[in-house]
């Protein structure tokens, strides 16, 4: 699991008082984006980041997110704080969790699930993970997104 902090925007409030829904998105783009870019170790994808491994010749799509928000997110001028890791390796797709949360893990904001998959840039068609991609997402890969209603199946409710 990394861990990214984001400093809150101003602007990301809405006239509610609190962060806006919306703009939870971005921060799960940022968070995606800050592990793309991470300095990978020799020998596990390195030297260079997992955006190094991806090339010119292909693009990352969002295919689905999911987002269950647990509690309001004030603006403030502490960086809140992004969990990421990854929870699914298919054959050219993947899925990353994420935690929003304060420093301390005190205040869970909100859990989410991002399904991304790899095309070929020129074609917008699925093109399969490498081998060292794969390499790279099984050092990342952590639990399922301890999601309320995933906790709540089948007990009844």
């Amino acid at each position: 699991m990394h861990r990214f902090p984001i400093q809150l925007r101003f602007g990301d409030q809405d006239p509610n008082g609190h962060v806006n829904n919306v703009a939870f998105v971005q921060f799960l783009e940022e968070a995606r984006v800050q592990l793309g870019l991470l300095p990978l170790p020799e020998g596990a994808g390195g030297p260079g980041s997992f955006r190094d491994l991806t090339g010119d010749r292909t693009a990352t799509y969002v295919a689905r997110q999911e987002i269950e928000y647990l509690a309001p997110l004030l603006h403030g001028k502490e960086p809140l704080w992004v969990d990421v890791w990854v929870t699914r390796i298919g054959s050219s797709s993947l899925s990353y969790g994420f935690r929003l949360a304060d420093e301390d893990r005190d205040t869970v904001y909100a859990h989410a699930e991002a399904a991304m998959v790899q095309v070929e840039a020129a074609t917008g068609k699925p093109m399969p993970l490498t081998d060292r991609q794969r390499r790279v997402l099984q050092e990342w890969l952590g639990e399922p997104v301890p999601f309320r209603a995933a906790a709540t199946a089948g007990k009844g409710n």
